[in-house]
């Protein structure tokens, strides 16, 4: 006779075990072993301090050169994420014994981050920005989604019996929390506040969020209460337990709310900008987005905005929930009007088309021309023209090149440079031009 094994036989009642089956975390959670786990993890002290400390290392050095498999390696062995851990666990079971120490621990954590990549960053050979120390000074809505993703799977991984994924797990914590430390440290050691406020800020928020999504875990899968025997003082420390939980989990909605508004404003400003570059041969440089002052800046060469596009994208950010935002044009190339006298930028213009017919050559404008090429990307370093002869046999022809120096973090010359090309090429009216990049 065969055993059916508690599984029901119709289809409704199929589909409800398949997925406690597959989603149930309950049956195989060691509640003693993920309490004395994480406990375990808090102190930094001793070799736990000294794997911080060179952690930091490796992911300051990760960033400085813009490797991801440097910092990806700090990460693995990374213990950041043991006192953030143990003060949402200690929220979740009521003990305020073990919030002082994570509390403690999480400070001495911080400093002794910050000296490590502020001493680092310190040596001049290593203060260049790079984009992995840009991206972590602006956080937004995605950073949340990885610092609350990682502490979902941290402490699920941790309440396991087995626990053969708990390391791979803190890679997703490290991920949120060891480059912004580093970024930070860049920040003091150059006197760059904006770096060092930006990615204190991003720090934060990703503590908030990894201690919350430890607290979550820790209440869904019921861990018992620390007891004290003394009815007052349980009182005290359970009211203390819950403003110290109210002060956590506020801001996380709070910071959710307004980076999601941020991303989904300046989300919508680059939709804009990609169509205009794409189906109306708009060139747009220097863009600056500011969501709090509802802002927008940008640069334009070639074709003009039309009012209509404009008034279309007002009226889309108005929909969504921003009005009156400001767009400020710093410059539009087509925008003269013929009967006007000639402003700087229709001078040069004309320049130009006697560039093309070779009424007097290109360095009588250099200065001017350059000048614009810094303007499109100001990671350029020097600009460089000249003529050179090329020869067929049949013929000699002269090339008019520029050669263009890039910043060493600088990515996608080829592409960058080929932008530049093509402007200039339209520009001077001169399809031979030449643009290229010089170590």
């Amino acid at each position: 006779m065969e055993v059916n094994e508690g599984k029901p036989d119709n289809l409704g009642g199929g589909i409800r075990f398949f997925l406690k089956e597959t989603f149930n975390i309950i049956d195989d959670t060691d509640v003693n072993a993920t309490i004395d786990d994480i406990k375990a993890g808090v102190p930094i002290k001793g070799q736990t301090a000294w794997v911080l400390i060179f952690s930091i290392l490796i992911a300051s050095a990760g960033l400085n050169t813009s490797s991801t498999a440097v910092v990806i390696g700090a990460m693995l062995i990374s213990p950041l994420m043991g006192p953030i851990m143990g003060i949402g666990l200690s929220l979740g079971i009521n003990d305020i014994f073990l919030l002082r120490k994570a509390v403690k621990n999480f400070g001495i954590m911080v400093v002794l981050s910050l000296i490590t990549s502020f001493l680092y960053f310190s040596i001049p050979v290593f203060q260049n920005e790079t984009p992995e120390l840009i991206a972590r000074t602006a956080p937004d809505v995605r950073d949340v989604i990885i610092a609350f993703a990682g502490g979902l799977a941290l402490i699920i991984a941790f309440s396991r019996r087995s626990k053969a994924i708990t390391t791979i797990s803190g890679v997703a914590i490290a991920t949120a929390l060891m480059p912004p430390l580093c970024t930070a440290g860049f920040g003091l050691a150059t006197g760059k506040w904006h770096f060092f406020g930006g990615a204190m800020f991003l720090f934060s928020i990703n503590t908030i969020f990894i201690a919350t999504a430890t607290f979550v875990i820790v209440r869904f899968l019921k861990f018992p209460f620390e007891h004290y025997l003394d009815s007052k003082r349980k009182k005290i420390i359970s009211n203390v337990i819950y403003v110290s939980a109210f002060v956590i989990l506020i801001p996380s909605v709070f910071f959710f709310y307004k980076l999601y508004k941020q991303s989904d404003f300046n989300q919508t400003i680059s939709h804009f900008i990609q169509e205009q570059k794409e189906k109306k041969g708009v060139l747009i440089f220097d863009i600056d987005k500011n969501h709090s002052k509802k802002e927008i800046s940008f640069a334009i060469i070639g074709n003009k905005i039309n009012e209509k596009d404009l008034n279309k994208l007002k009226t889309l950010l108005s929909q969504k929930g921003y009005g009156n935002v400001k767009i400020n044009i710093v410059k539009n190339y087509q925008e003269s009007d013929k009967n006007k006298t000639l402003n700087e930028d229709e001078k040069i213009l004309l320049t130009s088309q006697k560039i093309a017919n070779n009424q007097y050559p290109i360095a009588a404008v250099f200065e001017d021309i350059s000048k614009e090429i810094h303007a499109i990307d100001t990671c350029i370093v020097e600009v460089s023209y000249g003529r050179i002869l090329k020869s067929n046999f049949d013929s000699i022809d002269t090339i008019p090149t520029f050669y263009i120096k890039w910043k060493e973090e600088t990515i996608d010359v080829d592409f960058k440079n080929n932008q530049i090309q093509n402007w200039l090429r339209v520009k001077t009216e001169n399809p031979k031009l030449k643009v290229l990049a010089i170590q």
